[in-house]
């Protein structure tokens, strides 16, 4: 299995590195074959979600300046 790399662009997309399935909410495959780099959005107003079209900066999209690690513990 490779190794897959998720990196928070500052006020912009998540930066997947690496071979993934991705579904949406109902289950459906996304494609992503043969993409070694995808941009996922986290502003909420991507024309092309679950991927990124550039509109955080076109809103002024904010996102938290740290991941809080507590929150990870809590989801388990």
């Amino acid at each position: 299995m490779s190794e897959v790399n998720i990196r928070a662009i500052p006020n912009g997309p998540y930066i997947v590195e690496g071979s993934i399935q991705l579904y949406d909410s109902v289950g459906a495959k996304v494609p992503t074959e043969g993409q070694a780099k995808i941009a996922l959005c986290r502003c909420g107003a991507s024309s092309t979600k679950p991927f990124c079209d550039g509109s955080h900066s076109r809103i002024g999209f904010q996102a938290a300046e740290a991941a809080n690690p507590q929150s990870a513990e809590k989801s388990k």
